[in-house]
């Protein structure tokens, strides 16, 4: 199926990122995409994404949908024609919303598992929390704006994190085919804000190896209208064991 351009209004957009060893970041992914490393890290995290008015380019706002997603990413690159592109690989997507569980894989990329989500947010401080419905995956997140970005060993400060992150626009999905569905975030207000964690729990970084993941700092997004436009796919290799198990 052909996949439409979406348009969406991102109402909050929480990355939280650790630094992971390039070994165990390679061990998540498929053959073909490589870990990017920034001062010897590799990136990877989790998205806390709440959308709104999603809906196809040309239908009306009214018809928009609301919907809390997640997902669980890491920082890639590759070879292209032109050269090594960037983007991220998402290994594991979650949702609230049944159409979205649906439409995973069909109408827009990556497969989707079921999830309850909390949200508490202030204009200061964000709570997002869920749990899958299987039980498998859980992640809770506390996290307060700040002024300034402190404390991240990738990043000196808010702009050189806001400038990484930007040119990682492009998302990868894997399919039960073996090949990655892509796509890809456009916006002209792009904007992010730091936090600081005060605390943040995710069962699938937490069960990689001993010293494999370490916090190292979040950000957000808010109220910026964007679009996503489907990527072309990628047949490459098959996902590691380790990869499937978090799948």
């Amino acid at each position: 199926m052909r996949q439409p351009r979406l348009s969406s209004v991102v109402e909050r957009r929480l990355l939280v990122n650790y630094r992971l060893t390039p070994e165990a970041a390679a061990s998540l992914l498929p053959d073909g995409l490589r870990p990017q490393v920034v001062r010897g890290h590799a990136v990877a995290g989790i998205c806390l994404l709440r959308l709104g008015d999603v809906r196809p380019r040309w239908a009306p706002k009214a018809v928009g949908l609301r919907s809390e997603n997640a997902a669980h990413r890491i920082a890639v690159e590759w070879d292209g024609p032109g050269g090594v592109e960037t983007g991220v690989y998402i290994p594991r997507r979650d949702t609230a919303s049944l159409l979205n569980t649906w439409a995973g894989g069909r109408i827009f990329p990556g497969r989707h598992g079921r999830a309850e989500f909390e949200a508490r947010e202030t204009p200061s401080e964000l709570r997002v929390a869920y749990t899958t419905r299987s039980g498998d995956t859980r992640v809770d997140v506390t996290a307060e704006v700040t002024p300034e970005l402190r404390g991240s060993k990738l990043f000196d400060n808010l702009q050189q994190a806001s400038t990484f992150f930007e040119r990682g626009a492009k998302g990868y999905s894997p399919t039960s085919a073996g090949a990655l569905e892509g796509m890809e975030l456009h916006t002209g207000a792009w904007q992010l804000d730091a936090c600081r964690i005060i605390s943040a729990q995710s069962s699938f970084f937490d069960s990689l190896p001993p010293g494999s993941a370490t916090l190292d700092c979040a950000l957000v997004m808010r109220e910026v209208p964007v679009t996503w436009r489907p990527l072309p796919a990628m047949d490459l290799g098959p996902a590691t064991p380790l990869a499937l198990q978090h799948s």
